[in-house]
């Protein structure tokens, strides 16, 4: 089996991939088995993928990201899109952008990696692939902001309001998932292109930032990030 692409589903994506008329699929992988669902997208093959799986059940730091790198890997993907729901640090930019991100600072501590048994280092001058990041940047329908710099971090609480101030100077955005996704997918040989979607303020910058709020924001934004990942899929 070999697909054209992946779309890799965050909060009030996930769910929405799940509901795409397909194949589910099944893919063992070291890591455990991956979950998705097979579809066209025009001409083109894609293997969607829950993030945080059905219901949104499991948290950002909990996520399977290296069984999902390996599972797109054995299906023969070359290039993954993902959207990831992120608090802006800057009031310049509000809920409601869309942002494709060119580089990454990974605060997680996860430390993950396909070659824990091996020395390899991965080269990441571009942290994001060019070729992903131009196909989410193709949409007409939408207006998407090119560049800036994702944080990564743990989770699953929010950042403090002084935090905030602090990343601030580093970044542009800040969120719990992609950092992750975008190592193991990069040690996996498969090209990156994330779409963040501003849900909130940072923590200090505006309103409460909760969880029910975000998940609020992005049912009205999903899907219209389901469109651009899409379309990206049929600019490859």
């Amino acid at each position: 089996m070999k697909l054209d692409a992946a779309i890799i589903g965050g909060t009030g994506v996930g769910n929405l991939l799940a509901q795409e008329p397909g194949r589910a699929i099944h893919i063992p992988t070291r890591y455990g088995v991956v979950r998705g669902r097979l579809i066209s997208i025009g001409s083109k093959s894609a293997l969607l993928l829950n993030r945080h799986s059905a219901g949104h059940s499991v948290p950002p730091h909990k996520v399977n990201y290296r069984g999902m790198a390996m599972a797109l890997q054995q299906v023969g993907v070359g290039i993954c899109f993902a959207t990831a729901a992120v608090g802006s640090l800057s009031v310049a930019r509000p809920v409601g952008t869309y942002v494709a991100c060119a580089d990454f600072l990974d605060l997680s501590g996860r430390n993950l990696t396909l070659y824990d048994d091996q020395v390899v280092h991965t080269p990441f001058a571009q942290p994001f692939g060019p070729r992903a990041r131009a196909a989410i940047l193709s949409s007409n329908e939408f207006k998407i902001e090119d560049g800036g710099t994702y944080l990564g971090l743990n989770g699953p609480r929010f950042e403090t309001p002084h935090e905030i101030q602090m990343l601030a100077a580093i970044g542009d955005v800040v969120g719990m998932t992609a950092a992750s996704e975008a190592i193991l997918m990069k040690e996996a040989g498969i090209e990156y292109g994330l779409l963040a979607v501003v849900t909130n303020l940072g923590e200090g910058l505006g309103g409460p930032v909760e969880h029910d709020l975000v998940g609020d924001v992005m049912l009205s934004l999903g899907p219209q990030a389901v469109k651009i990942l899409k379309s990206a899929v049929e600019a490859v």
